[in-house]
């Protein structure tokens, strides 16, 4: 059952989107219906030197730290193609993976696709300029609510 049909329930995930070196997070939350941006100490996490073992190490301890502080349930990263025009990167997949090899973390990777199709069945209810994020965070924020959404109003079958 979602959490959000169930009164007193809440859950908070991290919306995230890797873009080249940099890692840009939402944290969103959903308690009986109702959404909350929590205020978070950190908006991007940067991978310094994407040749250094010790720079990879310390971004995975500094992100798992900081699900650990916000309480996150879930981490939702957006889906990067593999191949073709709009492809991610080597250092995007190797902090995917960092991220994905996180123990006690729960992690699962959200298509574009999924993403669009739990946007158009539900549309924001505001707009993104009155959420008071940085314009980077957008589809981090895009992929947290998708997430939230996703079960709220299916695709009907048949």
């Amino acid at each position: 059952m979602r959490a959000s049909s169930q009164i007193g329930c809440s859950m908070k995930v991290c919306g995230v989107e890797i873009s080249s070196n940099d890692v840009n997070l939402c944290l969103l939350s959903l308690t009986d219906e109702l959404f909350e941006l929590p205020d978070c100490r950190s908006r991007r996490l940067t991978l310094k030197d994407i040749n250094s073992t010790r720079e990879l190490r310390y971004f995975q301890q500094t992100f798992a730290k900081l699900m650990q502080d916000y309480q996150v349930d879930r981490v939702v990263i957006r889906q990067r193609p593999m191949k073709g025009k709009f492809a991610g990167g080597a250092v995007g997949f190797k902090l995917e993976a960092a991220i994905e090899l996180i123990s006690d973390l729960d992690v699962i990777i959200m298509s574009t696709t999924d993403i669009k199709e739990s946007l158009k069945r539900n549309p924001m209810q505001i707009a993104y300029a009155d959420t008071d994020l940085k314009a980077y965070q957008e589809v981090a924020f895009n992929t947290a609510y998708a997430y939230l959404m996703k079960d709220k109003y299916a695709a009907q079958e048949g």
